[in-house]
């Protein structure tokens, strides 16, 4: 049996399937890039990220019954 899990919201302290988890395989490139990439280094793509966040122009959503 195979358990269906929301990553997001169900392992946010942790993941929860252990050696079962079918995400296993991203867990070694997390962690050299976690090792590898100084926090000066993650904040500036952070803010890179935020910054073209804001320059996008908003997104409507219409919704089906209108």
């Amino acid at each position: 049996m195979t358990r269906t899990v929301n990553c997001q919201i169900e392992c946010v302290n942790g993941c929860i399937l252990g050696e079962g988890c079918p995400h296993r395989e991203f867990v070694q490139e997390t962690s050299q890039f976690i090792e590898n990439t100084s926090l000066d280094k993650m904040i500036e793509m952070a803010e890179a990220s935020r910054l073209k966040k804001l320059t996008e122009p908003p997104k409507w959503v219409i919704p089906d019954d209108f």
